[in-house]
């Protein structure tokens, strides 16, 4: 039996897009006006992805997902091709892919193709995923081969979220936790080569500890960031009256836009964001806790917990509790390819709590 869609996840997916829509405005006009001659030039494109993500959610939300699961494999390698693609100079920068007046970023198709890879495959594998070879042994094989293209981008953030959305699934799937601290413990030396080769990564490592040390070069933005969210206090300077997005803060529409929201809109609108993801982690979890099936619940979580952790890690940088990672706020951040990817994902949860047994 069908219901309908989850109510609550369009109400909290709804607030958190208006809530993006209008700071990605406020923070990217002085750089759109610089840069584009128009202060609503980033905004309207971030409206145009708004729109086509809205359809793809609807389109999603009536798609059923078991269908969408036999596709896997196709979703996967489509996925990794298109961010090799990014290595050719002619069509791509490393990590964008150039489409004239539009710029994909492949890794976040991949990261939906790796949710629907893992969930799928996951439940095929049913009880030997408790055996390290038939069931944890190749998800980590595919992981490693991810790593190794996206790495050449670089987006050691994006890998860190593969890495951590994998290790969720395996373990929501079924895998023994020993097998899963032996796989970790195993790749903490490759995590550890692929910061101290890269100057740049160190240097934020580095930075994050001690800021202060650093705050003409690698802790700039962590300290401004800092003095931006401090700045707003608790009922903020007022929307559109940030200093940090007058050229002090860089980033300030993307990596680092929850602090410009904190200074403008202050603590009260800085919880109140906070707020809708708690909110939205609760509707996830709830829809997976009904499903009606396993690949349901695999989904929903594997959806609920990326975007999630994506969240957290951008909250966790811009108060300076985390080093930076270059990993966008979901649904605030301006970036079409991230907000497409998002939606699509709630499009999926959608159609999960459709299902009899779905949401509530």
């Amino acid at each position: 039996m069908e219901r309908h869609a989850d109510r609550n996840t369009l109400i909290v997916t709804s607030l958190l897009l208006l809530y993006g829509l209008v700071m990605v405005y406020s923070a990217s006009a002085p750089f759109s006006l610089r840069h584009y001659g128009s202060d609503v030039h980033l905004f309207v494109k971030q409206l145009i992805a708004a729109g086509i993500g809205i359809f793809l959610m609807w389109g999603l939300s009536r798609f059923d997902y078991h269908r969408l699961a036999q596709l896997d494999d196709i979703l996967l390698l489509g996925g990794v091709l298109l961010a090799i693609l990014t290595l050719f100079p002619r069509i791509g920068d490393g990590r964008w892919l150039d489409l004239g007046p539009f710029a994909l970023q492949p890794t976040e198709f991949l990261k939906f193709a790796l949710i629907v890879y893992l969930a799928a495959t996951i439940v095929r594998k049913g009880e030997r995923m408790k055996s390290f070879t038939e069931g944890v042994l190749p998800f980590v094989v595919v992981l490693g081969f991810i790593a190794g293209v996206v790495i050449n981008q670089p987006d050691l953030g994006m890998i860190l979220v593969f890495a951590s959305l994998t290790a969720a699934m395996l373990f929501f799937g079924g895998a023994r936790v020993r097998h899963l601290l032996g796989v970790a413990a195993a790749g903490a030396p490759f995590v550890y080569l692929a910061v101290r080769l890269a100057p740049y990564r160190l240097a934020r490592i580095i930075a994050f500890i001690d800021p202060r040390a650093y705050s003409s070069s690698s802790g700039y933005q962590i300290l401004q960031s800092l003095t931006a969210i401090g700045a707003g206090g608790i009922f903020g300077r007022g929307l559109g009256a940030s200093q940090a997005k007058l050229f002090y803060l860089p980033q300030a529409h993307n990596d680092f836009i929850f602090a410009v929201l904190a200074e403008e809109l202050g603590m009260i609108g800085a919880l109140f964001l906070i707020g809708l993801f708690v909110v939205f982690a609760w509707r996830a979890f709830t829809i997976a806790e009904n499903a009606p099936d396993e690949l349901g619940r695999l989904l929903a979580l594997g959806i609920g917990f990326t975007i999630c952790l994506q969240a957290f890690l951008n909250l966790g940088v811009a108060l300076g509790i985390l080093p930076v990672t270059g990993l966008t706020l979901p649904f605030v951040s301006n970036g079409g390819s991230s907000l497409l990817v998002t939606l699509g994902m709630v499009g999926v949860l959608l159609n999960i709590s459709r299902q009899e047994g779905g949401g509530r």
